[in-house]
C-alpha cells in the first residue's frame, strides 16, 4: 500500500496537526480506508468537536466509532486489504479511566492487538507530558498511563512520527 508501514505512532499535542497528518497519510496510501473513532459526546463541546471531524471525511473513509474494545475490533477487521486509522488512543485512555477499567491490562491486549494484526494501521495519540506536572493526582495518573501507552505503541511500531504546528518530524522509521 503505497509504502505505508504495518504500523505507525503519530504523536502530537492538541491542535498540533496530528490527526490531519494521520488521515493524509493513510489516503495517500489507499483509495479507501477504515476510520476507527474513540471519541464520546460526553458534553456539548465535544459532540461539535467530534462533528467538525465528521464534516471534514469524505466517503472515502468507513467509520466505526469504538471506544473500549479496539483491540477486539481489530482482531475482527484489520484483513491487510486497507488501512486503518484510529483516533485517538488518548481518548481510548480517557474512556476507560472514566469506566475505571484496568489500564496496564488493557494497554497490553492493545499491543499485542497491533503487534499481530494484518496492517497496516495508524494510531494517533496525544503527546501529554511535555507540560508541567498535572496539581492533583488522578490528572498525574493519567500523564503517566498515557506516557506507558505511547511507548508501548512504539515499541511495536515500524514509524513514529511527532507532529508540531503542523509538521512532522520522523522519530522512528523512515
Amino acid at each position: 500500500m503505497n509504502g505505508l508501514p504495518r504500523v505507525t505512532l503519530v504523536l502530537g499535542g492538541a491542535r498540533s496537526g496530528k490527526s490531519r497528518y494521520a488521515e493524509a497519510l493513510v489516503l495517500s496510501a489507499a483509495p479507501r480506508a477504515l476510520y476507527v473513532a474513540t471519541a464520546t459526546p460526553g458534553d456539548d463541546e465535544m459532540a461539535a468537536r467530534i462533528q467538525h471531524h465528521q464534516a471534514g471525511r469524505d466517503g472515502r473513509w468507513h467509520l466505526i466509532e469504538e471506544p473500549i474494545e479496539l483491540a477486539r475490533l481489530l482482531d475482527d477487521v484489520a484483513d491487510g486489504e486497507r488501512p486503518i486509522l484510529i483516533d485517538c488512543l488518548t481518548l481510548w485512555l480517557t474512556n476507560l479511566m472514566m469506566r475505571e477499567d484496568a489500564v496496564e491490562p488493557a494497554i497490553a491486549t492493545l499491543v499485542n492487538a497491533i503487534a499481530h494484526c494484518a496492517g497496516p494501521v495508524v494510531l494517533v495519540a496525544n503527546e501529554v507530558g511535555l507540560g508541567i506536572v498535572p496539581d492533583n493526582a488522578l490528572a498525574r495518573i493519567f500523564r503517566d498511563h498515557a506516557g506507558r501507552l505511547n511507548q508501548s505503541i512504539a515499541a511495536v511500531a515500524d514509524r513514529v512520527v511527532f507532529v508540531a504546528a503542523g509538521l512532522p518530524l520522523v522519530f522512528k522509521g523512515n
